[in-house]
């Protein structure tokens, strides 16, 4: 009997049964990440000073009574889920796309200045120009994360730039702007009471409304970002090559700081500069998506609002009755993670 061989795939497509194979094994890392985001954000309902049992958790939210716990799951807690996810997935989207456009496996959004940017000039509209409105500063953070975002890339070399030079670049900007924001707040104490929480990073004590008022700047940095998930794609390749293949290099990068700016300066208005959140998830992620942007922005947006979360829980329940906020757990947990990258020969040597 004469055996039968299967016809070669074509040149320079994958075999398909790989490919297929490849393709279910992502999306079942983003369903088990949905699964995940949805037992973190009933965590962070549930837990707290006062423990909520979930089944009280579910009719606090759709059969309220008027109990006191109804009232703290529908007015403390619910509002602090849902901005938690909201700004983790615009802070994880940002970092890969800081991490993609730049090829530095060291790009975050708080780490390269971006967030500190927004806070230094939400201070600024604070104490200088007696703005205490969330939609009035708001648009400060943006202007901030953009001009830090720009001066970072600028002193590290813009298309000379090296993951060392934009790493040291942005430890100055990010040095010399949280002495200033820290600076103003010491000379101005009122100030320094309107921002006590906020500079820290806290998803305590956030309105709804806050959200309501971003959501459209984040959906639009969101949107963008996943647009430019091809095109980043191709520019991580090199800049020659990505133009071989048809991609607008430089358009690509003026995009790609407007997402990072959009994202991370609602972000930073609504919750105060939270750092590491960026750095951490796409590390993660590229373990289960591998790097090609398509599939690793969607991870990112999936899994970094569970990190949030559970950060988040975490610091109400470490030091009963008080809290810890959350930026400064993922300030912990990122500096750990920030220790073992460097240390890592491969990042070392870039």
């Amino acid at each position: 009997m004469t055996a039968v061989t299967a016809a070669p795939a074509p040149p320079g497509e994958a075999p398909a049964a790989p490919r297929s194979g490849r393709t279910r094994a992502r999306t079942a890392g983003l369903v088990l990440g949905l699964v995940l985001l949805v037992a973190a954000a009933a965590l962070s309902l549930a837990v707290g000073a006062k423990q909520i049992p979930l089944d009280q958790v579910w009719s606090g939210l759709f059969t309220p009574s008027g109990t006191a716990d109804d009232a703290i799951v529908r007015q403390l807690r619910l509002p602090r889920t849902l901005i938690g996810v909201a700004v983790g997935a615009a802070l994880g989207l940002a970092g890969a796309v800081m991490q993609t456009v730049t090829r530095n496996p060291l790009a975050d959004p708080g780490l390269l200045g971006v967030n500190s940017g927004a806070a230094a000039a939400v201070v600024t509209a604070i104490s200088v120009l007696g703005i205490t409105s969330f939609t009035g500063y708001l648009w400060f953070a943006l202007v901030g994360a953009a001009v830090a975002a720009t001066a970072v890339n600028a002193l590290g070399g813009s298309r000379g730039a090296t993951p060392v030079r934009l790493a040291l670049a942005g430890t100055a900007v990010n040095a010399a702007l949280l002495g200033y924001v820290n600076g103003l707040q010491l000379w101005d104490l009122s100030t320094l009471d309107s921002m006590r929480y906020w500079s820290v990073g806290t998803l305590a004590k956030r309105d709804l409304h806050l959200l309501v008022v971003v959501l459209p700047l984040l959906a639009a940095g969101a949107l963008l970002a996943l647009a430019l998930a091809r095109p980043l794609g191709a520019l991580s390749l090199g800049d020659d090559q990505a133009r071989a293949l048809g991609t607008k290099v430089e358009r690509t990068r003026v995009l790609s700081v407007v997402a990072v700016t959009l994202l991370c300066g609602a972000a930073t208005a609504v919750c105060g500069p939270i750092g590491f959140v960026g750095l951490m998830v796409p590390h993660a992620a590229r373990s289960f998506s591998g790097p090609d942007p398509r599939w690793l922005f969607p991870y990112c947006a999936v899994f970094a609002p569970v990190l949030l979360l559970v950060s988040d829980v975490i610091g109400r329940v470490v030091v009963p009755p008080s809290e810890i906020e959350v930026g400064t757990v993922t300030a912990f947990l990122g500096g750990l993670l920030f220790v073992h990258l460097v240390r890592k020969r491969k990042v070392a040597q870039l």
